[in-house]
């Protein structure tokens, strides 16, 4: 590696175009798909239509962490998106069981 190992900002600055590095596209773009998943978890018209909105949305929260870490070099930054991710799941599954039995008992 050309900078010892390190990563940071700064490679993200050499993959500039016309003045827009990746890292600012790959923030717009989360952020657009982002309102998008919480129009439809709004204005879903059914449960599961919301729940998968909700799950898009912490989807895209444990990506932007992920690139926050990446950017800033603190390794600190992964493992709290795995915990996130991991609760992500465990809720959607909750939420399922309970939608289709009406309880969670398991």
């Amino acid at each position: 590696m050309r900078n010892g190992g390190k990563v940071g900002l700064h490679l993200w600055r050499e993959r500039e175009v016309e003045g827009v590095s990746i890292f600012e596209v790959f923030i717009w773009v989360l952020l657009f798909t982002s309102f998008l998943a919480l129009y439809r978890a709004i204005r879903g018209p059914s449960v599961y239509d919301r729940v998968v909105g909700i799950n898009a949305v912490g989807t895209k929260t444990i990506v932007v962490l992920v690139l926050i870490g990446y950017v800033y070099a603190r390794p600190s930054f992964f493992d709290i998106p795995l915990l996130y991710a991991i609760l992500n799941f465990i809720s959607v599954i909750v939420i399922a069981k309970y939608l289709e039995r009406g309880r969670v008992d398991e």
